[in-house]
């Protein structure tokens, strides 16, 4: 199934189903950010999901880290909310999602690396190095934050 983002774009559909997720920047200790290169869109993400009846905000983060990337995270913070209504993202199975997502902060505890059915590569990328990676303006945003190093979290 491959998906298309929209933003801002009077072409888009019309959403069908509101979305609730988390998202996580997970650093190393060089100060690295984790990104998965996303199979259905190709671009470069953070790793993240819907969340599921039983979680947590939190614990869908470190529940989708887990099985994106095979990493077991902790929670530190909070980069902030994104609820921009002009994001839809469209799959080739008929939905049409509005994304209400929490973006965290998180620590990897343990784990191994691995590539999941969701992803064609990870990898943990220095930050002078993201301006040249392919990525939706919605993660590129979320990146932006976590690298402003903001007092607050981002409320959007």
């Amino acid at each position: 199934m491959t998906r298309t983002e929209y933003y801002d774009d009077p072409a888009a559909p019309e959403p069908n189903s509101l979305v609730v997720a988390a998202s996580a920047v997970v650093t190393d200790d060089a100060g690295r950010i984790l990104l998965q290169r996303r199979r259905d869109n190709g671009l470069w993400a953070l790793p993240g999901g819907g969340m599921e009846m039983t979680d947590s905000l939190p614990g869908t983060a470190v529940r989708e880290v887990k099985e994106e990337t095979g990493l077991d995270i902790e929670i530190t913070g909070l980069v902030g909310t994104y609820t921009d209504p002009r994001h839809i993202i469209a799959y080739t199975d008929g939905e049409v999602r509005r994304q209400f997502n929490v973006c965290f902060t998180a620590r990897v505890t343990g784990g191994s690396l691995a590539i999941s059915d969701e992803s064609t590569e990870l990898r943990f990328v220095p930050p002078d190095e993201l301006d040249a990676l392919p990525m939706h303006h919605t993660q590129r945003l979320r990146v932006r934050h976590f690298l402003e190093n903001r007092p607050q979290p981002y409320l959007g």
